[in-house]
Order: C-alpha cells, then structure tokens, then sequence
C-alpha cells in the first residue's frame, strides 16, 4: 500500500521551483565540481548528519579523521565518524530500492556502536524527547513487513523522486526498524533515492540545513504523526532541499569562470539575448562582469553583438 500523504499546493510549488533550479544545475555544472569541494561537501554532510545526533566533533576534526590524522576525542565519536566516512565514500556502491543495500550501509554505518549492526531489532522501541513519549514505534514483528512494503514502494517508477525520498525519510522514523541510527538512515537513503535521480545530490549536503532547523525538523515529524500521513515532512524537506539548490546555485555563479558561463549559456541556445538576459542566468554576477563575459565571447567568436548601449542585442554564431 502506498504511504498516505496529500500533495498539497507547498508541495506542489516547491516542487516547481526545485525542478528550476536542477534544471540549472546541468552537466557544465557538475563537470566544474571542484574534488576539493566534494570532500568539504562531504565533511559538512558527515558534520551536520552526526551533529543532529548529538556528536560533537567539529568539521576540522573530521577533515583530520579524513586525512587519516589522529584526533583527540571521545572514542564513540571518533568511531560514528570513521563508519560514516565508509559508508559516504562510497554512495554510489547503494541501490535504494534494494533492501540488502539499505542493510549493509546499516551495518557500516552502526558497526562496533550497537550491537546486530544491520539488522532489523528484536524489541520495542519508542521516542522519548525531555520527559515525554514522544512516539511509540509499530512492533518489532512488524518491523519486517513495513520494511519490505517500503521499499516495494521505491520501486515504483511512477512516484517522483523528490516526493519518494521524503516519503521513505518519514516512513523510515516512523516505523524505527532498528535500535539505534533510524535518523542517520533516513537522511542517508533520502540522499541515495534522490541522487539517483539526479547526480548533484551526492555532494549537496542538506543535512547541514536540517541541522540548523533541528526543532522544525523533529516538529514535521511530529505533526506529520498526529496527522497519520507525511505531507507536513514532505514540505519541511522540500524547503529544506529547495534552499541547499539555492545556496548551491549562488556558489556555482561565484566560482565559475567567464569560459564556464558562457558555455553553459551557450548550450541553453537562446539565439539572441540582451546583458540582462545573461544576468538572469547568473544571478549573482555583477553587470561588469556580464559586460567581461561577453566580450571575451565576442572575442572568441562565439558570439556577436548589434546594437550600442541598452539596446545593444547578443546572437550566438
């Protein structure tokens, strides 16, 4: 059966807009991926996916850990970290819609810090946040059934990707299949499910967005119990994905060169254009520096111009 849940209007439109911005983040993009920023990506991914849980490791110790250096530390700390480095290092090696992968990223994940590391536990659980239970997880003879259900459902190849990994991030708090590392998974498989679909999610590191919105976090969660359905979490996490795109997008348009934008630009085939059409593109550049690009566009015989000052029009060759 598939999870309920309402597409509502917020949903609707954030899907929008993060459709638009992947739409941008193309292949001249991904190609410009600097490893230097994959591996500070990454070390915010680990940092802020850890720190949720209560770790308190800095991102200059976990870079150490990286760089195989020694850290001073608590040892339980030092060991989540090292577990997730395995297991980040190698997200293309995971299959979403295959339960054994999901359980063997567990094992890694978890191992030497809860005893039966990938596997599904064998007793009851249930939330406690302060002095309240906060959510009684389903039985663990459930436990087996659900899982499989849930991953029948990310099989299924008409549900949009965006929505599906929100849907198995709650599904998964939800149903707490394991002792210990349910919130870890979550945001881990959301990551495999939506990189997948689109490669820019493997070095997006959205965690760090939900770390610093822990209390809404655990609040969509919450919401989204009472409710019996997951449409609140649905858009927390879309906002949340839809803002780490934004902030990925303004970086790009930092960080790239003349050469970089205007073949990217290039490859949109707008056969004729103004500077301001340009500048929408690349939001963050300033007119001289629009102005730069195309000339060295001219230059270089890529483009042509007509026109002087604000009625000056660009043509690709």
């Amino acid at each position: 059966m598939k999870p309920p849940y309402n597409l509502s209007p917020k949903i609707l439109q954030l899907i929008t807009s993060i459709s638009e911005k992947l739409g941008e983040v193309n292949a001249t993009y991904l190609s410009k991926q600097s490893p230097q920023l994959r591996k500070a990506n990454k070390i915010k991914t680990i940092h802020s996916s850890l720190q949720i849980e209560g770790n308190t490791l800095s991102e200059d110790q976990i870079t150490a850990l990286i760089e195989n250096k020694r850290v001073v530390g608590p040892k339980k700390e030092i060991l989540e970290v090292m577990n997730a480095i395995k297991v980040y290092d190698n997200l293309t090696v995971y299959k979403s819609a295959s339960e054994k992968s999901f359980l063997k990223a567990h094992q890694i994940l978890m191992n030497h810090l809860i005893e039966k590391s990938g596997k599904y536990r064998t007793k009851g659980v249930g939330i406690v946040k302060g002095s309240k239970l906060e959510h009684v997880a389903p039985s663990q003879k459930q436990v087996p059934y659900l899982m499989k259900d849930l991953f029948e459902y990310v099989k299924d190849k008409d549900e949009l990707p965006l929505i599906k990994s929100c849907v198995f991030h709650y599904e998964l708090e939800f149903i707490h299949p394991f002792i210990d590392g349910n919130g870890r998974m979550g945001r881990l498989w959301q990551t495999i499910i939506l990189m997948e679909a689109y490669p820019v999610f493997e070095f997006l590191p959205f965690e760090t967005l939900i770390s610093k919105t822990q209390k809404e976090y655990y609040k969509s969660l919450s919401l989204s119990d009472n409710a019996g359905k997951s449409t609140i979490f649905i858009e927390y996490m879309l906002n949340v994905i839809n803002k780490s795109l934004e902030v990925l997008l303004k970086y790009k348009s930092r960080t790239l060169k003349n050469t970089d934008r205007l073949s990217y630009f290039i490859n949109k085939n707008i056969r004729q254009f103004t500077r301001k059409d340009y500048m929408a593109v690349f939001k963050d550049i300033s007119t001289a520096t629009a102005s730069r690009d195309l000339k060295v566009g001219i230059e270089q015989k890529l483009l042509k111009k007509a026109g002087k000052k604000s009625k000056t029009l660009y043509k690709l060759v």
